[in-house]
């Protein structure tokens, strides 16, 4: 299973999927885990599969469709994030199946890491 991992280590809102990684690579060495730049272009496998922020949750959650998200305001390029690249795939045809492991900003490292462990070691993916 490949995972990629999105997030910025220069923000803190958006930094702990990232900071958290070591960690997850250690407890799970059979899963592959690849930070990539939402905006760039990859590969895409049959499922995708992503840890990410999601901003306005309070506790971690997994999103089965793109549908789940609120749509959020664009007011220049700068605005351009993750949820918009992927909408742009999946209407290109390019994004079949994806499940996003949302991570609140706030949670701590320690409760991060132990609920995304649950989550990989569960059938929910």
């Amino acid at each position: 299973m490949t995972i990629f991992v999105f997030g910025n280590p220069d923000i803190k809102e958006d930094s702990l999927p990232i900071k958290i990684l070591p960690e997850l690579k250690k407890i799970f060495p059979d899963i592959e885990f690849k930070i990539k730049d939402p905006n760039e272009e990859w590969n895409l496998p049959e499922e995708l599969i992503i840890i990410d922020t999601a901003v306005g949750i309070n506790n971690m959650k997994i999103f089965n469709s793109l549908n789940e998200f609120a749509k959020t305001p664009r007011v220049s390029v700068h605005d351009f994030d993750a949820l918009t690249q992927l909408r742009i795939l999946q209407k290109l045809g390019k994004l079949k199946k994806i499940k996003i492991i949302g991570v609140p900003p706030m949670i701590s490292e320690e409760k991060a890491i132990e609920e995304i462990s649950t989550i990989l070691r569960s059938n929910k993916l």
